[in-house]
Order: C-alpha cells, then structure tokens, then sequence
C-alpha cells in the first residue's frame, strides 16, 4: 500500500510544530519530513531531527540538481524537502507530513496528485502577536516582520483542502487528527481492492 502524503502549513506562531510533533505521538505508521534548511542551529537543535543543517552553497547545489520536492526562501533563509526520502518512505506504505509553507505547498500539488493539505491558523490577529512575543526568541522589528508576512501566509488559506483554528490545542489536535484518520479511508488508498473486483469481471466505479 502506498503511504499519503500530507501538508500542514501556517503562519509563524500558530502553532503548527506543536501540533505536528504530537501528532506523531498519537498516530501510528506517520513520520515527518526534516527539512534541509541554511540558518544556523539553535540551541538545543540536533542535526537531522529538527533539521538538516547546510550551507547556502550547498542548497544552492542541492536545488540546482532537482535534490528538493520543494524549496522557498523565507525570512532571508532557505528551506527545502528532500526528494528522495519522501518518494521512498511512500513507496514503503508510510504516511508523511510536511510542515512547509504556501509556496511549498504550491509545488508540491504539481508533483504529487493525491496530497491532503491542512491549514493551521490562530484564532485571531491579536493572539498570534501574543504567541510571537511569548517565544522570547525574537526583537521587536523581527517580531514586527514575523507578522506581516503571518499576514501574507494566512492570505493563502483557500488553496487548502482543510482549515483548523488552534485556539484549543487539544481539540486543533483532534480536528488534525481526525482528518488524518479520514484521509487514510478514501477509496483510493486501497488499490488492492480495485483489483480483486477487476480479476472477478465486475465493473468498478470511482
């Protein structure tokens, strides 16, 4: 069986991470992509858990070779999915999650024809610059920019098939969830069926 692939995307703040790293806890046969990626590693980062770290040369290298499913530079840094992996674990049955933004997205609707894409947003303006300053990680101006391009993020929220509103994190957690559960129930995930009905001579539909 063929994994699917899912995309949750949102604005800085909305809480996406969280939300994806317990979804991985509560799900079964679902793995996240670790994105390639040319900031510098934080404190209390791993290389290959929270991302790959490289340079811009060897992005620019990577990029240049068709090595990402997709790439988009964001807040001066870049950011990119690897191909291979992600084709791989699919062939291999498992779903995968790719946290990534609207331009992301957009590519990789053009590469793939079954992609489920979830939208995560704050339950108003006012919260998600609470949420931003709450981090302590950021001054005052990137704070600022952090929020106009939250703005243009969430401009983009009608190109995808779901929208969840993390205002509760344990009920945005169960909406996720419950379209994940529901996706993997399409009759398109179980080709196998398709099959026995065809070597029975009984007409599909669908």
């Amino acid at each position: 069986m063929h994994g699917k692939l899912f995309i949750i995307a949102a604005p800085s703040g909305a809480g996406k991470t969280s939300l994806v790293k317990a979804l991985l806890q509560s799900l079964e046969n679902i793995e996240v992509s670790v994105s390639y990626c040319t900031r510098a590693m934080r404190p209390g980062e791993q290389e290959g858990v929270d991302y790959h770290f490289v340079s811009p040369e060897t992005f620019e290298s990577m990029a240049a070779q068709g090595a990402f499913l997709e790439h988009a530079r964001v807040f001066d840094r870049c950011y990119g999915t690897s191909r291979d992996w992600v084709v791989e674990r699919l062939k291999q049955g498992v779903d995968i999650i790719l946290e990534i933004d609207w331009q992301g997205a957009r590519q990789v609707r053009e590469a793939f024809d079954r992609v489920v894409s979830i939208f995560i947003l704050p339950p108003s303006r006012e919260t998600l610059a609470e949420r931003l300053q709450a981090r302590g990680q950021d001054d005052a101006d990137t704070i600022e920019r952090r929020m106009r391009d939250a703005i243009t993020e969430m401009s983009h929220y009608g190109e995808f098939d779901y929208l969840v509103v993390n205002e509760d994190f344990s009920v945005a957690l169960q909406e996720v969830g419950s379209i994940i559960r529901a996706s993997r129930l399409t009759t398109g995930c179980f080709a196998w069926v398709i099959s026995i009905v065809n070597l029975r001579g009984i007409a599909w539909r669908g």
